[in-house]
């Protein structure tokens, strides 16, 4: 069997998923259709700030928030609803939305680049609260 590189599984997965600019993000933000879930550590959202209204959710907790059958779920993980993931730099995120979509969330997306994509193009930060 041949091994993947953390890298490999990230280009597949992306090649699988819609990828979006943090533009597209927010356009899709702003006209209230979708919910944007941070997957980033509790740890990086101190450090770093986080996209206002987003919804924190823990990568290592992603598939238990997601299955409606377990205790665990989140009400803001909806199957008809519209979600965007985003990570730091969008590996993670782009690996998460390829889960999700296995576990049959039809219309996710995840922000191409992350966290750092989104200030870099100026768009605003706010503190974790």
């Amino acid at each position: 069997m041949e091994h993947k590189s953390a890298t490999d599984l990230v280009k597949e997965a992306k090649q699988q998923i819609e990828n979006l600019t943090p533009e597209q993000v927010h356009e899709e933000l702003s006209n209230g259709k979708a919910t944007l879930i941070d997957i980033r550590e509790s740890e990086e959202l101190k450090q770093n700030g986080k996209i206002a209204g987003s919804v924190h959710a823990p990568r290592g907790m992603l598939e238990f928030y997601a299955d409606s059958s377990l205790p665990y779920h989140r009400p803001e993980f909806d199957k008809n609803k519209r979600l965007i993931l985003h990570c730091a730099s969008g590996g993670r995120s782009a690996l998460a939305t390829a889960t999700l979509k296995k576990m049959g969330y039809d219309n996710v997306a995840h922000l191409d680049g992350g966290f750092k994509a989104w200030k870099e193009s100026g768009k605003p930060v706010s503190e974790e609260k």
